[in-house]
């Protein structure tokens, strides 16, 4: 559902490492690049290691998601202004579905490590509450890909909001397809595409 390019990075660069910032060392002197920084470190470490199966790779993804991104928040930006359209209980089944689909949309796809190396070039803020930490990967296969992370502190950590590869943002790009899909079918009919596409991943993981 992303763009070829945002998932190649997304892989790369913040594959589950079992290994982030405690809490709160936001607040005490770490930086928005620092913790990117450290995210791609720790990556080149687990991608050199090879044959992972699948379900290691979704474990350490789960982790990941509960760790370095903030997906509760990221799956409420990408419903935009419909969020608040629906009701608690639609709330709850749509965050518990994107989750599992965010986890098994890209476990299944993990690759191995090519030689990439992360740079983190500059940040700036973005707003009152966010940084943006741009980028560089330097690929031996290919061009350089650039990327700025979406950073806010959420309960005194270091989280990802978005990512923007190329200036294509994966919450943006998200949202105009859920959005489509709303204003056919509803809340509930996102929701039941959503169910639906799960089955299917698990059905096929499980081959």
């Amino acid at each position: 559902m992303f763009r070829r390019a945002l998932l190649g990075f997304f892989v790369y660069a913040l594959l589950g490492t079992g290994v982030f910032y405690t809490p709160g060392q936001a607040a005490t002197g770490s930086s928005p690049s620092d913790f990117i920084r450290y995210l791609g470190e720790q990556a080149v470490a687990v991608l050199q290691q090879p044959g992972l199966t699948l379900e290691q790779r979704e474990a350490r993804f789960r982790e990941l998601l509960g760790t370095g991104f903030d997906m509760n928040t990221i799956g409420r930006l990408v419903m935009g202004n419909d969020w608040r359209k629906a009701s608690p209980e639609q709330q709850a089944d749509y965050l518990e579905l994107f989750n599992e689909y965010i986890l098994r949309a890209y476990s299944a796809r993990f690759g191995g490590y090519a030689g990439e190396r992360l740079s983190v070039i500059a940040e700036r803020p973005a707003g009152q509450e966010d940084v943006l930490v741009t980028t560089r990967i330097d690929r031996p296969s290919g061009p350089p890909i650039n990327a700025d992370w979406r950073v806010r502190v959420i309960k005194d950590q270091y989280r990802i909001i978005d990512v923007m590869v190329e200036g294509i943002s994966m919450v943006m790009t998200q949202r105009s397809e859920f959005a489509t899909v709303i204003n056919k079918s509803g809340v509930d009919g996102l929701i039941e595409i959503l169910r639906a596409r799960n089955d299917k991943l698990g059905a096929t993981a499980g081959r």
